[in-house]
């Protein structure tokens, strides 16, 4: 269910500059990123990898903290209004990986896919796996990659599509290396490069109208 965040914290704030971000943009964005922190990140530790692959074609709508029902909110309450980006590239659950069962965890992100296909038709989604997360073989790690084994349920080869990227994010060992995730969740520059580098060719495959696997890994 929809969850809005608590009015006058921080991420209200945030879902609010958001919307002032989409009503003052002129023309549509080429690609939409939509999730939490890590998402929103892109602005702060990954902007130069941000300005070197999207800057002037892409629109960051990541809000700290969020989980998937705060997601589904914004999409409901301005965020997207407006906007008809040829790809969004959605990653969130993984803040739902705390207090949620990895069913919950995966109703969440399908009806946030099913509200991208209703608000925005004509958009092309590049559905993300949900990061690695957490010391290696942590049980919230387990959870959220239970939730990637059936994530490429949702894609149908023609509107909806998958991509899993978070081996790239990992040592040989199964640890996520300090240099690429400092506190074992969010990106140093060097992840989002790796991001944004595994990305690039489904993404541009996507831009182009180009054939692209029902999974692509």
């Amino acid at each position: 269910m929809p969850v809005p965040p608590d009015e006058g914290g921080s991420r209200y704030k945030r879902f609010l500059t958001l919307n002032e971000r989409v009503q003052q943009r002129q023309g549509d964005p080429e690609i939409l990123f939509l999730g939490d922190s890590i998402t929103q990140d892109w602005e702060i530790t990954g902007r130069m990898v941000w300005d070197e692959y999207y800057e002037g074609r892409a629109l960051n709508l990541g809000v700290g903290g969020d989980r998937t029902q705060n997601v589904l909110w914004r999409l409901e309450n301005g965020n997207i209004d407006g906007l008809s980006p040829r790809v969004a590239v959605v990653l969130i659950g993984v803040n739902n990986s705390g207090r949620n069962t990895s069913t919950e965890i995966l109703q969440g992100v399908t009806a946030v896919v099913a509200k991208l296909r209703e608000k925005l038709p004509e958009t092309k989604i590049l559905l993300l796996g949900i990061f690695p997360h957490k010391a290696d073989f942590h049980h919230r790690r387990g959870l959220t990659a239970q939730v990637n084994q059936v994530l490429p349920r949702l894609a149908d080869g023609e509107n909806v599509f998958f991509l899993d990227i978070g081996h790239r994010f990992l040592a040989d060992d199964g640890t996520i290396p300090d240099s690429i995730m400092p506190d074992e969740l969010h990106l140093s520059e060097a992840g989002y490069r790796i991001w944004a580098e595994a990305m690039e060719e489904p993404l541009n495959a996507l831009l182009l109208g180009r054939p692209l696997s029902f999974t692509h890994r």
